[in-house]
């Protein structure tokens, strides 16, 4: 829990470091606090897309959250219970061992399990439960993992949508005035920017918690992997 503290503060920071770097000018002219700036420049933008981005990053930080929180009770001490296995089989046989497993959170602990519950068909026939059922546990720890991703290239995508349409009302308003001064273009020019600033932070943000999310996976499965091999040592140490 402390690092999904420590990552949701950094990116707060990030966040709002950008925004706030970005309408510092007509924060320091219109004398206003930097919430009523966001909150002005967030209805400038339009809140057709902006709103959308904003579902967009809520969503994808609801699931990053979740995901981080789900791994981190994930991450098991392997070293710990493989030592705890061995002394268990050792001492108690196969029930004492999965037992102990089944005392133990995490799905390297459920992976033993499975191939424990299988060892007295013979040691392939518990190494090949220890594989089947280490697909599933990755199937869980990725599930939900795409659904960052499709958010992370929505949000860039909807706000240079809004760029785009920002960029069409602005030739309307000289087609309409017959004029190319600023005064004229310089409203759809405006929530073009806005649009695409808030897309982009919001990609830059989940992009973040992806990585995170796609490192610990990686980790977890390689722990899971070194694991099983050490149990399939232990079950055919156990079977001579």
């Amino acid at each position: 829990m402390k690092k999904v503290v420590n990552a949701l503060s950094v990116t707060g920071f990030m966040f709002f470091g950008a925004i706030q770097s970005t309408f510092a000018q007509e924060a320091v002219t219109e004398a206003k606090t930097f919430h009523q700036v966001l909150k002005q420049n967030f209805i400038d933008g339009g809140p057709g897309f902006m709103g959308i981005v904003l579902v967009a990053l809520i969503l994808g930080l609801a699931i990053a959250i979740e995901r981080i929180i789900y791994l981190n009770m994930a991450t098991t001490n392997t070293k710990k219970l493989l030592a705890e296995v061995d002394e268990a089989l050792s001492s108690g046989g196969v029930e004492a061992a999965k037992e102990v497993c089944r005392n133990t959170k995490g799905p390297v602990a459920s992976i033993f399990y499975q191939g424990l519950d299988r060892v007295d068909e013979g040691v392939e026939e518990a190494e090949k439960a220890v594989v089947a059922y280490g697909g599933v546990q990755m199937g869980q720890l990725e599930k939900n993992v795409s659904w960052i991703s499709l958010f992370i290239a929505l949000a860039p995508m909807l706000g240079f949508m809004g760029t785009v349409i920002g960029m069409i009302g602005a030739f309307n308003d000289i087609a309409v005035a017959n004029d190319i001064s600023p005064a004229v273009v310089a409203g759809g020019i405006k929530i073009a920017l806005l649009t695409t600033v808030f897309g982009l932070v919001v990609a830059i943000i989940l992009q973040i918690f992806y990585n995170y999310i796609v490192a610990k996976i990686d980790s977890i499965v390689n722990s899971m992997e070194d694991a099983s091999i050490s149990l399939v040592d232990l079950l055919v140490k156990f079977k001579k």
